[in-house]
């Protein structure tokens, strides 16, 4: 296959991009190389991969909208994988713009491209961040999803709408994906795992937000890695039961389909920071804090649909997971 992928040196990027690679696959990847977070971890996630052989790369930012348009027009793309965003609930606060930016104007010029040379299938990064206010547990992809509460859910569910829209319009086979908290080797600084492994490694206190009363659906990197791969290679098809009286918002009439990533194993955030603690082999300072704006209290995925579409759920255990980014940790910042 020929891919181009978005956001090629960010963290699931990269994990993707060398598992198609290792599988034969030609790669075309950009990204903006953005200083959100420290940009030498983006650099050395690419100069791994251009080691490898089928793969190549063009720093350029998604709201330049001619050199998108010039990327399209002059290859040929068997799939789309749309990673690249502005990440972060919390930044969203600080800095909207940037959302709106990356994230819609950035989706738009995607969508055009694939629109106009019909690229067969767009794959594209969704959140679990989408099912905001809701509370109804597992959180299920035939929920309605219209109470955003930050800015980075808004623009993650304005992606879901507008991909919709090219697939009703144009017949875009388009599938999004629902990621839940991400976490693994050559992940993103800004993530609690990152944070609390360096808090703790330095001595310093971790924050621990909502008096540490919240629950999540924990992901390794190579479970989101081995659902895309499977999902990029079935194309969605109009669901001939789909009802306007009664609409489904996990399918559709169109070529679209929305799927959650997840374990289905919320952990308490006390109890991931206990595992964090016995793979350090130290105990972490704790700084209680209440609950921030824009954050959820817990999250937990009802991954069914993507079972039953590829034959997968993701599997790996955080003590599994977290044993892996700690010895990664260790090595790459040798401490």
């Amino acid at each position: 296959m020929q891919v181009f992928v978005t956001g090629a040196a960010g963290f699931i990027g990269f994990h993707l991009i060398r598992r198609l690679l290792e599988e034969g696959s030609r790669v075309f990847g950009i990204d903006n190389l953005n200083p959100y977070y420290d940009p030498r971890l983006k650099t050395d996630r690419l100069s791994i991969l251009e080691k490898t052989p089928g793969f190549a790369f063009q720093r350029t930012d998604l709201v330049n909208r001619q050199g998108m348009e010039a990327i399209f027009r002059e290859h040929e793309f068997d799939a789309v994988v749309h990673l690249a965003a502005q990440a972060g609930v919390r930044y969203s606060l600080e800095n909207p713009y940037v959302y709106v930016d990356s994230n819609l104007t950035g989706f738009m010029n995607v969508l055009e491209g694939c629109r106009a040379v019909s690229v067969p299938h767009l794959v594209f990064a969704s959140s679990s961040s989408v099912y905001g206010a809701n509370t109804k547990m597992p959180f299920s992809v035939h929920h309605n999803v219209d109470h955003p509460v930050s800015l980075y859910a808004a623009t993650k569910k304005a992606n879901e709408l507008m991909a919709h829209t090219y697939a009703s319009l144009y017949g875009l086979p388009c599938t999004g994906l629902r990621f839940f908290t991400v976490y693994g080797p050559w992940g993103r600084p800004d993530m609690a795992l990152f944070k609390f492994t360096k808090a703790i490694l330095e001595d310093s206190a971790i924050d621990i937000y909502n008096h540490g009363n919240m629950e999540r659906d924990f992901t390794y990197v190579d479970d989101i890695v081995e659902a895309l791969v499977r999902v990029m290679r079935i194309k969605p098809k109009p669901d001939s039961s789909w009802d306007g009286g009664s609409p489904d918002p996990g399918t559709s009439y169109a070529p679209y389909r929305i799927y959650n990533i997840g374990g289905s194993r919320p952990v308490r955030l006390m109890d991931f920071i206990g595992v964090l603690e016995k793979a350090l082999g130290k105990e972490a300072l704790k700084n209680m804090l209440p609950l921030q704006k824009g954050d959820v209290v817990a999250t937990c995925a009802d991954a069914q649909d993507l079972e039953d579409a590829v034959g997968f759920r993701p599997r790996i255990t955080v003590e599994e997971g977290i044993g892996h980014f700690v010895r990664w940790y260790r090595e790459y910042y040798r401490v």
